[in-house]
């Protein structure tokens, strides 16, 4: 049987290919600590559930394509209170980010084209960018400048003839790199400059962590044509279940042809719609409490990790995620002997090796990702395992 050369060139998601020596492990009697999904423990605010509970209509109908009301509604609000207005017919309700940027890569990219993604990327860019017959052109980063990226020369560096897009994830997943105003305004710059369109997607948006005020690539107003925003309920309400997320942008003819997709997959899920919309209700002590968490937590981290030998690491200001560089010759053979060959007191630690978050060849070997969604306790446990493999690993 014959399949697409374009799936084949699509890999398995590092966070998620090492799940089976995990169960191999967790039934020969292990205990291991995740770090290697971003999957918040904080609970999910009681509004959803509520707005569930409350459905009471006789029969469960589709959702209008472009999203329910009530929803976009919502969405409207909560960016007119960030200083940034769009019309309604601005906003196209996905089912999750991920859909949303699957959407608007369909319709920017060709064969042969390429998107700008600043290198390490989250990992199912590639897949998303390859089902289209496109490629990524990283822009190279290193833990030894705190991937940092926002560079005119670099970027201008990458755009060819082939080129149709700049990516940027602010606040960063994996890095937790967060751009600055100066930073955001010479993206777009870039992107006007060439005609290209800049996407971000701002899924960490709510988390940034030296009270610095929410940004986004929706307050360049005059960069209509170019800009196009990703958003989600999943990490900003701790609510990844719910697969809700939005396209936005002014660029009406882009929204148009969105909208051929959002229609060929007839609807989102209107229950969760429904409750998702109940979440923009929150107040900001909700927020206020939940960045404060995730603070104490990535603090933990990295003063642990800079307590261990040979790791470099920086301070991620933003999202709950940061890139480290190990003393180990590969972190995916380090990763799975974690889990099949160590344990302490019946304890072992996963993580998600760095290689799959670059394009580039060769980068990223001894790197990690670590998703600082535990508990404070738990986090200093995982921390203290990480050390102790490191040492065993290379005395072996």
């Amino acid at each position: 049987m014959k399949f697409s050369s374009k799936v084949q060139k699509c890999g398995l998601s590092p966070m998620r290919k090492f799940h089976p020596y995990a169960v191999a492990a967790k039934a020969a009697g292990k205990r291991v600590y995740h770090l290697n999904i971003g999957q918040p423990d904080i609970e999910t605010p009681p509004q959803y559930f509520e707005a569930v509970r409350g459905f009471s209509q006789p029969v469960l109908e589709y959702a209008p394509s472009p999203g329910l009301p009530v929803l976009i509604d919502a969405i409207q609000k909560y960016y007119d209170g960030l200083s940034m207005h769009f019309e309604k017919d601005e906003i196209l309700i996905t089912t999750g980010g991920s859909e949303a940027l699957q959407i608007v890569l369909n319709c920017i990219l060709d064969d042969g084209d390429e998107i700008i993604i600043p290198e390490p990327f989250y990992p199912n860019y590639n897949t998303m960018v390859s089902t289209c017959g496109a490629s990524i052109h990283p822009i190279s980063t290193s833990p030894e400048e705190g991937y940092h990226y926002a560079d005119r020369a670099r970027i201008e560096g990458a755009i060819n003839g082939r080129t149709r897009a700049i990516m940027c994830t602010n606040p960063g997943n994996p890095t937790g790199a967060v751009l600055t105003p100066e930073e955001m305004r010479m993206m777009v710059d870039i992107a006007k400059e060439h005609n290209l369109f800049i996407i971000g997607d701002e899924a960490y948006r709510e988390f940034v962590y030296a009270g610095e005020p929410l940004q986004s690539l929706g307050e360049f107003a005059d960069a209509a044509e170019n800009v196009v925003v990703i958003d989600t309920v999943s990490k900003r309400f701790s609510a990844c279940g719910a697969r809700i997320g939005c396209i936005i942008s002014r660029n009406r003819e882009l929204m148009a042809h969105a909208m051929k997709y959002c229609q060929a997959r007839l609807s989102v899920a209107t229950l969760d719609q429904i409750a998702s919309a109940a979440l923009y209700s929150v107040g900001p002590e909700y927020f206020a409490a939940v960045r404060e968490e995730y603070k104490r937590r990535r603090d933990t981290v990295v003063t642990k990790l800079k307590e261990i030998p040979g790791v470099i690491c920086s301070c991620p200001r933003g999202a709950f995620y940061l890139m480290a560089a190990l003393p180990v010759d590969d972190a995916d053979a380090f990763q799975q002997w974690l889990l099949t060959d160590f344990d302490d007191n019946g304890d072992t630690v996963m993580f998600a090796p760095g290689g799959s978050f670059y394009a580039t060849p060769g980068k990223g070997v001894n790197e990690i990702r670590i998703a600082y969604v535990l508990r404070q306790r738990d986090l200093e446990r995982a921390m203290d395992l990480l050390a102790k493999g490191i040492a065993a690993y290379n005395s072996r």
